[in-house]
């Protein structure tokens, strides 16, 4: 439990305003404190995540990945509160808005793996910090 406080404390020291939805899960708000360490370390002008970057990101378009995945909502939907589907598999995906899936960004290890394929897959990059944090407060007030 010191250990989601202090990532929470850290956060706030940052002045990174946490989403009512967010702060309701310690994990998450370590998740995004962790992301807003990291983005703070990467660019010292760094001040808070943006939900509105955040939707950019999710709603795209982008160029540089799989043309036919050129943005999340290209499987997840234009509305992150309701079920995507994959593209090849026709499988269905949980809901990505946290007010429809409150175990969204709540395991570190998981985050990191669906980032990793996911942006290479939109951006044809990986995602930076300051994207990621403002991936999951886009989606944190969703």
């Amino acid at each position: 439990m010191k250990k989601k406080q202090a990532a929470l404390a850290a956060a706030l020291a940052l002045g990174i305003a946490v989403p009512v939805a967010m702060a309701a899960d310690p994990a998450r708000e370590a998740i995004l404190a962790a992301y807003a360490a990291q983005a703070k370390a990467e660019d010292a002008a760094f001040a808070a995540f943006s939900a509105e970057r955040g939707r950019s990101l999710y709603m795209g378009p982008h160029q540089g990945g799989n043309p036919e995945t050129n943005a999340c909502a290209a499987c997840h939907t234009g509305n992150p509160a309701a079920t995507g589907r994959h593209r090849k598999t026709g499988r269905g995906i949980e809901p990505m808005a946290v007010s429809a899936n409150r175990a969204r960004f709540t395991d570190a290890g998981e985050v990191e793996k669906q980032f990793g394929r996911d942006c290479k897959n939109v951006l044809g990059r990986a995602c930076t910090a300051r994207e990621k944090g403002d991936f999951i407060t886009f989606l944190s007030a969703q």
